[in-house]
Order: structure tokens, then sequence, then C-alpha cells
């Protein structure tokens, strides 16, 4: 039997709770050390340009805002692939999980190219926007970069998707360490050395990066010992239903990625009205909140994984226990990530700039977005328990009040006219994750007492 299948629901609640916790932080250590490479890919790209020049890393803040609204909705889109293959693992049907690999390839490939094209209108946009002519050159120019890396980046996330669907974590974790050596090397020589391209040399590096990984995770992946039993490489069986089948997942969890990210995005367009130094800074906090939240995300797509086997299993009971087993898991690991932000602020400033007007906008606002962290990461996983269980419409209807109905106007009027600046944008930031929370976890606890279904 399965390892990660074996608790038995005759085990007593509070040692089936307990397992439940263990097997899911087991698989969100590997898939969390994974997705922290990708953040760190930013973090390294954040640190290094900033220390090169204030102006570049506001360029590179304003191209990161839209830049990852796209991605994210690309990777929301794609979510699907994991939920789908969980299923078929559960219900012993592995040779299902080819078929939905290989449809979810073409669809990284379609949705990435799109979003490279739309960035080449990124100047317009920020010209539109109504930032001075330099920054709006700036940003628009690193942004049309940073989306000509996309295609490579989602046919990797779907690669990554499909392995730890499988419980196989491992391969994407190397293969995002190597990413992050080479980006460093090549942000190196690009960003302030014999190159000297700021902002746009990091955005260059970037995207070099993603499409190596991309092509190594489908190489790894064509050459498994096992591909014959997942049918990676034969019959395409049914391709149409499964293409069906992740659009309709596809297509809120996208737009649920996006209206998050596009939320989160318009926080930091928010701080470009204040100054480019507040951009600059922002950007700085969030890329720290971000690598934090990074456990959100491993977390969410162990529940997410556990859920969705219990669900092909037929278990109930073991639905409901993984859901909550892993919002208990983020809670704990979130709150001692904020010790450290509130107790280290300045120090971890320092990573990223030596500029002291930078480091008098990053200290106050990172105090308040430790205070984030908690709420920002159980409404993550909640969201991932909720995927798991092929609940897709009503939790993007709530995150859809949660961040754009409550945290972006909050944020912004406290920023703006509160005049509270940068953490203003921190405190509206806090009333929209935790509204989320709230929600989330009262819709989790409904699906978890309904009768499931496989989809």
């Amino acid at each position: 039997m399965n390892q990660l299948s074996s608790i038995t629901p005759s085990r007593g609640l509070a040692a089936d709770f307990t397992a439940r916790v263990r097997v899911i932080a087991k698989l969100a250590a590997p898939v969390t050390m994974a997705r922290l490479g990708m953040i760190v890919l930013i973090m390294v790209d954040t640190a290094m340009t900033g220390h090169f020049s204030t102006s570049e890393l506001a360029y590179y803040s304003l191209a990161q805002a839209v830049h990852m609204v796209c991605m994210l909705i690309g990777v929301g889109m794609l979510i699907g692939t994991a939920i789908l293959c969980a299923q078929s693992v559960g219900a012993g049907a592995p040779r299902e999980c080819g078929v939905i690999w290989r449809v979810s390839l073409l669809h990284a490939l379609v949705l990435g190219c799109v979003f490279a094209a739309l960035a080449q209108l990124g100047t317009w946009f920020y010209h539109q926007m109504g930032y001075d002519g330099g920054l709006a050159d700036g940003a628009g120019g690193v942004v049309a970069v940073l989306n000509f890396g996309l295609p490579g980046q989602l046919i990797y996330t779907a690669c990554i998707l499909f392995l730890e669907s499988l419980s196989r974590p491992g391969p994407g974790l190397i293969i995002m360490i190597a990413a992050n050596i080479v980006n460093a090397g090549l942000n190196w020589l690009l960003i302030g050395g014999d190159m000297a391209m700021g902002a746009e040399g990091a955005a260059w590096a970037t995207t070099a990066v993603r499409w190596l990984i991309a092509l190594a995770a489908v190489v790894y992946i064509l050459r498994m010992r096992d591909a014959r039993r997942f049918n990676i490489a034969g019959s395409m069986d049914h391709w149409r239903a499964v293409s069906g089948k992740l659009r309709r997942l596809g297509y809120p969890l996208g737009l649920a990625q996006g209206l998050e990210a596009a939320a989160f995005a318009s926080l930091t367009l928010f701080a470009g009205y204040i100054s480019g130094q507040a951009a600059a800074g922002f950007q700085i906090v969030m890329s720290m909140v971000g690598f934090c939240f990074m456990a959100a995300i491993g977390v969410g797509t162990a529940t997410a994984v556990h859920v969705g086997m219990a669900i092909g299993r037929g278990d109930q009971r073991q639905m409901m226990l993984s859901g909550w087993a892993g919002s208990f898991t983020i809670v704990v690991f979130m709150a001692a990530m904020a010790v450290v932000l509130s107790t280290f602020p300045e120090p971890l400033g320092r990573i990223f700039t030596d500029d002291p007007a930078l480091l008098a906008i990053v200290v106050p606002t990172l105090l308040v977005g430790a205070a984030i962290l908690v709420c920002d990461g159980a409404q993550g996983v909640l969201m991932g328990a909720l995927r798991g269980a092929g609940d897709v419409w009503v939790p993007t209807a709530l995150h859809l009040c949660s961040f754009l109905a409550v945290m972006v106007p909050a944020a912004g009027w406290l920023a703006l006219r509160a005049g509270l600046g940068t953490p203003g944008l921190m405190w509206g930031t806090f009333s929209g994750v935790t509204l989320a929370a709230v929600l989330l976890a009262a819709r989790f606890h409904i699906i978890s007492k309904r009768p499931i279904d496989r989809l």
C-alpha cells in the first residue's frame, strides 16, 4: 500500500490528524523548497539590481507587478494538472496521468506565447497609467523581456505539478537549485558586469534560466524509469475530454490567481504613485513576504494532492482531515516566520539595499508585512484544499470579494489618502487576507461535509 495513503479510519482522531500533518509536511517540504527556488530567482534579481541602482530597481519592481499577474494566471490555468493526476492515482488509473501531462504542456506553451505577445504593449500600458516617461519606458522594456520567458516557466510548472501529484517533488527541487546558481552567474554578467544592462539584464538572465528549466523538466519526465506505467509517450486516449476538464478547472483557477495577483500588483502600482523609491522599497518587502508565502504554496500543493487522493479513494474523512491538517501546519510555520521578520527588519532589508532612504521605507513596511503572514498562509492552504476537492468557482468569488472589493480599496485609501505610505499598503493587505482566510475556512467546512465525487 502507498505510504502516503496508509492511514486507516479506525485510528483515533488525534492520531489520525497528527499522521496527516506528518505526511503533508513530508511532501510539502521539498515542494516548498522548489517553490522557494522560483521566488529566490526574483529575490536575487531584486537584491542585485537594488545594489546596482535604486532607479533600475524601480523599473524592475513595476515590471514584476505586471509580469506576476500574467505568470500567476498561467499557473492557475495549469493547477488542474495536479488535481486530475492526483485523483487518477487515487483511483488506480495511472495511465491517465501521461495524457493529462501532455495536454497540460500544450496549454502551457499557448498561454506563455499569448502573454509574451501582450507584454510588447508594456511601455504603452505604463504610459497610460500616468507614470513619468523614464519610469514607464524602463518598466516597459523589462516586462517585455520577462514575459518572453513565460512559455518556459509555464512548461516547467506543468511538469512539476505532474511530478508533485505523483509525490515526486525532488526533481523539481534539484532543477531549481541549479537554476538559481546559473541565474546568479548571469546576473553578475548582465546587471552590473561588462554589459551593465541593469534591470533588463536581470530580466534576460531569468528568461534564459526559465527556458533551461523547462527543457530539463521535460527531458526528466520522458526518461523516467516508470514512464510507461504513466503512459508518458503512449496513446492519447480521451485527450479531448482531458483538455475540457483542464480548461473547466483552469478558467476559475486562472481567474482566481489572476485576481489575487492583480490585487497585489495594484499595491505596487500604488507605491509607484507615491515615488520611485516607494515602489522599490515595497518590492523589497513583497519579495520577503513572498519568500515566506512559498511555504503556503508548498503546503497548499501537498494538501491539494492528499485531498485529491482521498477523493479518488472515496475517503471523505481523510479528505477533511487533510484540509485541516494542512491549515494547521502552515499557521504554525507562518507564526515562526512572523517572529523572524519582526525581529530583524533592518538586517533583512540590508540584504537588498544600502540606501538609507530606501531602508527608511523598507523597515516600517516589513514590520506590518510580518503581521499578515499567518492569515495569508492560511488562506493560501485553504484555497489549495478546495482546489484538491474540485471546488473552484465559489472560492474564486470569495477571493474576488476579499482582494478586489476589500484589500485594494483599503490599501489605496490608507496609503494615498490617509498618508500612511507603504505601511498603509500592508495594512490594507492585512484586511484582505484575513477576510479571505475566514471565508475559505467556512467554505471548506461546508464542502467537507458533502458527499464527494471524483472529477
